[in-house]
């Protein structure tokens, strides 16, 4: 069968790999569509440190169930539309003992630390499995990177009383705005791109920052009285965002942490014992979380041309991720069509 491959930094292939058999406890899919990710972008630029090539990229996933094991059970079934957990849990390190399955310290994530779904079939154990309802399938290619921003909001523990600021309005932190602009809280975005700002703007961000044009703690102090924002979400990974995170957070406020530096970052850390503040990291999502987004997509009609940015086949995938290299502010998603 078909699959998408990143043999080395810069090369990308389209291979030949055998189509793998249905065990007893699993599900074979038949991949419709895959989305590519920053890891996946990272990958290719030979600048993600977690992966051993060649590795088959993918863990945003809008899939048709094939086949299913003798194993599994009724209420999945051949023909269901349905998106994939991508992360592996062990069931016995403290994150898992802790129920927090998402942070598991064993954890192989799909097209990361493991082959992942850029091929046409793919057997994944059924407790990974997440019927999708009345979303397409095209449109669950979408569900996995939003359902991040959506687990980062519960880090932090947001409610209706809350100003929450949200720093980069990539697919992730859409999911952050979205799921804040839910729970009722009042919304501040944060990016360096008027064309994103305007997407979330329409998404139900009450206010927009452009860092690039604008002096982002002197228009906060306008929208907060002074006071700052209760939540900060960081969804970049830059010492620069890292820090304005610390620098915007009110007293006593949470810092959710999503995003990976790729370098050290420097902080004053007489603000964390001042404000007192909670700094908490986010990582993956829990099922939870993707339940969430299928019933925000279910109830919401968001914009979906505008956040899937191209669709190609596994032949144009490579230029695409070149492209996606040249200008990566003007990128949501790329999916990668398998039907």
């Amino acid at each position: 069968m078909k699959a998408i491959q990143i043999t080395e930094p810069s090369v990308m292939k389209v291979v030949d790999i055998e189509k793998p058999q249905c065990g007893a406890d699993e599900v074979l899919l038949k991949i419709h569509y895959v989305g590519f990710c920053g890891s996946d972008l990272n990958t290719y630029r030979g600048l993600n440190p977690m992966v051993k090539m060649p590795v088959i990229p993918g863990h945003e996933i809008g899939a048709e169930i094939a086949e299913v094991g003798s194993s599994v059970p009724g209420h999945l079934c051949p023909g269901m539309a349905v998106t994939v957990n991508p992360y592996t849990n062990c069931g016995h390190c403290p994150s898992c003992k802790n129920r927090r399955y998402n942070a598991c310290e064993h954890n192989e994530t799909l097209g990361v630390q493991r082959n992942g779904a850029m091929c046409e079939y793919i057997a994944i154990p059924w407790q990974k499995v997440i019927p999708i309802g009345n979303i397409s399938v095209e449109h669950a290619a979408i569900i996995e990177p939003m359902s991040v921003g959506f687990h980062a909001v519960s880090r932090g523990q947001v409610v209706d009383t809350d100003v929450v600021m949200v720093i980069g309005c990539g697919m992730v932190g859409v999911g952050a705005v979205v799921r804040a602009v839910t729970r009722g809280a009042k919304v501040i975005a944060c990016d360096m791109d008027d064309e994103k700002l305007e997407i979330v703007r329409g998404l139900g961000a009450d206010y927009t920052i452009n860092s690039a044009k604008e002096d982002v703690k002197q228009r906060l102090a306008e929208l907060t009285d002074g006071e700052g924002v209760d939540v900060v979400i960081e969804a970049v990974g830059a010492p620069a965002t890292y820090q304005m995170a610390i620098d915007c957070v009110s007293f006593t406020g949470r810092v959710v942490c999503i995003g990976y530096a790729k370098q050290d970052v420097s902080f004053t850390t007489k603000y964390f014992v001042q404000k007192e503040i909670d700094i908490r990291g986010s990582r993956n999502a829990q099922p939870e979380d993707f339940e969430g987004v299928i019933r925000y997509l279910e109830k919401h009609n968001p914009p979906y041309d505008i956040l899937i940015s191209n669709e190609v086949t596994p032949e144009q995938a490579e230029g695409a991720m070149q492209q996606w290299m040249q200008a990566p502010a003007k990128v949501f998603r790329i999916l990668v069509r398998f039907v």
